[in-house]
């Protein structure tokens, strides 16, 4: 085999690793991340959604959730809107 070629095909080996490993990988486990935040969510949990409207879980319905964003007013939110479940661990 030519050393040229050679070089080449290890040379885009490595940027096929490097790529994985900076870009596909890290998204992978940032998906988990969500889809563990998204499954554990329970009624009483406070989430804010993408929109940043912050709120009080009331009901879990297949694929949306039912919001309290004030006394007496609640919204109905797809599961995948909610960006983050707010602990209130901050002390």
């Amino acid at each position: 085999m030519d050393p040229q070629l050679t070089g080449t095909v290890v040379w885009l080996v490595v940027m096929a690793g490097l790529f994985y490993f900076l870009l596909i990988r890290p998204q992978q486990q940032q998906q988990k991340r969500r889809q563990a935040m998204l499954s554990a969510l329970q009624a009483g949990d406070r989430i804010v959604t993408a929109g940043g409207i912050h709120g009080v879980v009331t009901k879990l319905k297949d694929e949306t959730v039912l919001v309290r964003v004030a006394e007496k007013v609640e919204v109905e939110v797809q599961k995948g809107g909610i960006a983050a479940v707010v602990r209130e661990d901050r002390e």
